[in-house]
């Protein structure tokens, strides 16, 4: 029977679902974890051999121009793979502006940061790996790991001590078998020092001894 043949899409599909890539890149600032892009070309070389396909990343800047301020640059990334057997390829794009504030960065590590970022969410958009998670649902955002606080559990009120008088009729009532007036005595009190006493009589009235 012969080997059936995989289309490139059918390859992709295949590579989406194996593909591990760890997140082991770690934001100080934000206090969460993430995946670079250089995690992800790592994690995808072995899949170009097990199904003879070619990953490619390439990027091109772009501007967009605004009324009265600077034009907005930002890097477009294309990520491919391409079937070396019949030549099909599959793309996905990823965008990331370039940030000429950013602090302490000279141009080109400016540019390279965007690059960087591009290539991650279009390589992202190709395999189908989702970063959302790590960035908005765990940065704590400076915060400092605090927690929303939880709703405390109510804490109920301690019975009251019965009185020795009271002690007096809650036995008798145990001895004359008037289990409902007793049920009355263990919902209203507490009877701590008198305990073991109690449940022994209640057990011998129950009993019939």
């Amino acid at each position: 029977m012969a080997t059936k043949v995989l289309t490139i899409g059918e390859k992709l599909s295949l590579i989406q679902q194996e593909i591990k890539v760890a997140k082991s890149q770690f934001n100080a600032f934000g206090k969460y974890y993430y995946r670079s892009a250089e995690d992800i070309l790592e994690a995808i070389k072995p899949f170009e051999e097990k199904y003879n396909v070619m990953f490619k990343v390439t990027d091109t800047l772009h501007s967009i121009e605004t009324m009265g301020e600077s034009p907005l640059v930002y890097v477009n990334s294309v990520a491919s793979i391409t079937d070396n057997i019949t030549g099909t390829t599959e793309v996905a794009q990823g965008q990331a502006l370039i940030d000429f504030s950013a602090k302490g960065m000279q141009m080109p590590q400016r540019t390279g940061a965007a690059s960087s970022y591009a290539k991650k969410y279009a390589l992202g958009n190709l395999l189908l790996l989702d970063d959302t998670k790590d960035s908005d649902g765990t940065n704590e955002h400076g915060k400092g790991g605090a927690k929303a606080p939880t709703k405390p559990k109510s804490v109920p009120k301690p019975l009251k001590a019965m009185t020795p008088e009271e002690v007096s009729k809650f036995v008798k009532a145990i001895e004359d078998g008037k289990f409902a007036q007793v049920e009355k005595f263990l919902s209203k009190y507490a009877d701590n020092g008198n305990k073991k006493a109690v449940v022994t009589a209640l057990t011998k009235a129950k009993s019939g001894n």
